[in-house]
């Protein structure tokens, strides 16, 4: 506990040091969700039947995939970002080289980040509820909060996967920009994964993103149940208990391999 407060307390004042970036954010998600809320009127009363099962609002369906895929973002980028982050500054070798726990440091560097990313998710909701009438009546919180978990869980896992390959390379993390693209064009957070074409489909199943998503919104928008998202929870759970070791894993490698080359402050 002391090692995550240190860290949230050394980011909450970075973050205060750039107030105008944390304004910037309001008004890029009142845009962002304003923008999709007039694409959604171009559908009218018509009907998509791929978006049924969500209760056929396009708007609804696309706010929460927006709000939602900031925490993959973050999942996959704040480890390597932090790791980055350490190497230009000069404070890098340094935690790594302390007897704090490996897990415990890069857990607690994602701390701030993700209740920065949470306030932003509320933000959403409350510029869809208040401006453009989305409605979260019939809401399972409960579920919402079990998938939120265990998403957050099995995307970390791909996310420090990224920080060891930034640990080696320094810069020009491929795992992001593959892992980030894929679940963008292939895990429904703007579309259906139903629109796909056939071929396509399949290889939407194999992102952790996919299950996350339809559940979510399953608990958001039809009141779904633990139990009616079961299957969904248990793609996770299995996600996450083979990423996240495996990450581990990996990044001890790749942190052993950088201490054998001293190149743990190169950047």
């Amino acid at each position: 506990m002391s090692v995550a407060t240190a860290f949230l307390k050394r980011d909450f004042s970075l973050s205060l040091s750039y107030r105008l970036s944390f304004f910037t954010q309001i008004f890029g998600i009142v845009f962002s969700v304003a923008s999709f809320y007039f694409l959604s009127r171009l559908f009218g009363s018509a009907m998509v039947p791929q978006l049924n099962q969500y209760g056929g609002d396009y708007f609804s369906f696309v706010l929460i995939g927006l709000a939602f895929t900031g925490y993959l973002s973050l999942s996959i980028t704040s480890f390597a970002q932090s790791i980055r982050e350490g190497q230009m500054m000069g404070t890098l070798e340094i935690m790594l080289l302390s007897p704090t726990r490996l897990s415990s440091i890069l857990l607690s560097s994602s701390l701030w980040a993700y209740l920065l990313t949470t306030f932003n998710v509320v933000t959403y909701f409350i510029v869809g509820i208040l401006i453009f009438g989305f409605s979260i009546g019939q809401a399972n919180f409960l579920t919402a909060i079990v998938v939120l978990l265990l998403s957050i869980v099995s995307f970390s896992g791909v996310g420090i996967i990224s920080a060891a390959v930034i640990l080696l390379v320094k810069k020009g993390d491929p795992i992001t920009a593959i892992y980030g693209s894929l679940s963008g064009l292939l895990a429904g957070v703007f579309y259906p994964v139903a629109v796909l074409p056939d071929w396509l489909e399949p290889l939407s199943r194999v992102l952790p993103m996919t299950y996350a998503l339809d559940s979510m919104r399953l608990a958001m928008l039809k009141g779904y149940t633990l139990y009616q998202v079961r299957f969904d929870l248990l793609v996770l759970v299995c996600f996450a208990l083979v990423l996240t070791p495996f990450s581990f894993f990996v990044f001890r490698k790749a942190l052993k391999r950088a201490k054998m080359e001293g190149s743990l402050i190169h950047y």
